[in-house]
C-alpha cells in the first residue's frame, strides 16, 4: 500500500465528509493505493455514525492475490473518551500499513492537494519526515500567530530542528519512522523531535496551504502554549538524561551535598574560633547557617538516591537497548 492517511478528530462530522471525498478524489487522480484512518477520540457528536457510513459508502471490489473481495479503505478507531491528539495519533501510527503516514487535522484547515507532493519528498527525496509550514495563516494574530511564533523559535532553540511550524498537523513520514517512535501525553507538538531521538535525522520542511475553518470551533486554548513549553522540557530532559538519570541526579546531589558539608565545617570552624579566643558567639544549633546547610546534605543524598532508583528501573527495563538495532540481514 502507498499511503495511509490518518485523521485524529473531536466532534468533526459536518466536515468529515467534505474531507473524506476529497482525499479520495486525490489519490484516485495520482493513482495511489491507500487506506483513511479515522482516529475518534470521544467525540460527542455524530462523527463516529458519519465514519461509519463512509465506510459502507465507499466499498469496493479489491484484489486480493487471485480473489476479488469487497473492502473499502475506510478505517475507524473509537476511543470511549477523549484522551488527546496524542493518543489518537499513537493508535493511527500503530494501525497504519502504507509506506508513507500522513497525517492531517479534520477541520478541513489542511488541504489533501498537498499529499503527492508531501508523498515525492518521502519516496523519491529520501526524507524520513517532512512537516508542513503555514506560512499564510488565516487564525487570530493575538491568540495564535504570535505566540505560536515564539513557541516555534524556542522549539528551534531547544531541539536543534530548524522548522518553523513544529506543530503543524499536515505531516508526512516514512512507515520505519512511526513504528519507532512513541507519541504519549501531549507529546505530538514534538514528534520530529521523537523522530530525531530515534534516529532519524533527515527532517525536512514544505510550505503548504491554510484553509480558513468552514465547521465547528479550535478545540485547543491558551493553556497549550503553556504545557507545550513544560513538555519541551521534559522531552529535552528525556533525551538527555533518559537513559543515563544517575549522570544527572547523582551530579546535582553530589553538588549539593559537598557545598552543604563545607558549610558545616566552616560553621563548625568559625565555632572552635570564637571559642578558643574567649569571643562570643551563637550557639551552632540556633545558627540557620548550619541548618540551611545540614537541608542541603540531606537533599543532595535523597537526589543521589534518587538517581540510584532510576539507574535500578532502567537496568530492570525490558526495552531499554529496543533503540540500537536500524536493521539487520
Amino acid at each position: 500500500m502507498d499511503i495511509s492517511v490518518i485523521v485524529p478528530l473531536f466532534n468533526e462530522a459536518e466536515s468529515l465528509p467534505k474531507l473524506y471525498e476529497w482525499i479520495a478524489r486525490v489519490m484516485k487522480e495520482n493513482k495511489f493505493s491507500y487506506e483513511v484512518i479515522f482516529v475518534n477520540d470521544g467525540s460527542t457528536d455524530d462523527s463516529w455514525e458519519v465514519i461509519e457510513k463512509l465506510r459502507v459508502e465507499s466499498l469496493e471490489l479489491r484484489e486480493v492475490g487471485e480473489q476479488k473481495v469487497e473492502s473499502s479503505p475506510v478505517r475507524g478507531i473509537c476511543f470511549r473518551r477523549n484522551y488527546g491528539k496524542s493518543a489518537a495519533l499513537y493508535c493511527g501510527f500503530k494501525a497504519a500499513e502504507g509506506d508513507v503516514v500522513i497525517t492531517m487535522d479534520a477541520d478541513l484547515q489542511d488541504s489533501p492537494d498537498e499529499i503527492p507532493a508531501l508523498y515525492k519528498m518521502i519516496t523519491e527525496e529520501g526524507y524520513d519526515l517532512v512537516s508542513g509550514w503555514k506560512q499564510k495563516r488565516y487564525d487570530n494574530k493575538l491568540t495564535k500567530n504570535l505566540p505560536s511564533k515564539l513557541f516555534n523559535a524556542t522549539a528551534r532553540k531547544v531541539t536543534g530542528i530548524q522548522l518553523h511550524d513544529m506543530n503543524c498537523g499536515l505531516k508526512a513520514y516514512r512507515k520505519e519512522v512511526v513504528k519507532n517512535i512513541e507519541v504519549f501525553s501531549e507529546m505530538h507538538r514534538y514528534i520530529p523531535y521523537l523522530a530525531k531521538n530515534a534516529g532519524f535525522t533527515k527532517i525536512g520542511e514544505k510550505v503548504v496551504q491554510h484553509r480558513k475553518r468552514e465547521f465547528g470551533v479550535s478545540k485547543f486554548g491558551l493553556n497549550r502554549f503553556v504545557n507545550g513549553y513544560l513538555d519541551l522540557l521534559t522531552l529535552w530532559f528525556l533525551n538527555k538524561f533518559g537513559k543515563q538519570p544517575m549522570h544527572f541526579f547523582g551530579l546535582v546531589g553530589s553538588l549539593m551535598f559537598f557545598i552543604g558539608f563545607i558549610a558545616v565545617v566552616v560553621v563548625g570552624s568559625m565555632k572552635l574560633y570564637a571559642l578558643s579566643n574567649g569571643v562570643p558567639a551563637m550557639l551552632v544549633g540556633v545558627n540557620p547557617y548550619f541548618h540551611i546547610a545540614i537541608l542541603m546534605m540531606i537533599l543532595g543524598c535523597m537526589l543521589f538516591l534518587a538517581g540510584f532508583l532510576a539507574e535500578l528501573v532502567i537496568r530492570n527495563s525490558p526495552s531499554r537497548n529496543d533503540y540500537l538495532i536500524k536493521s539487520e540481514i
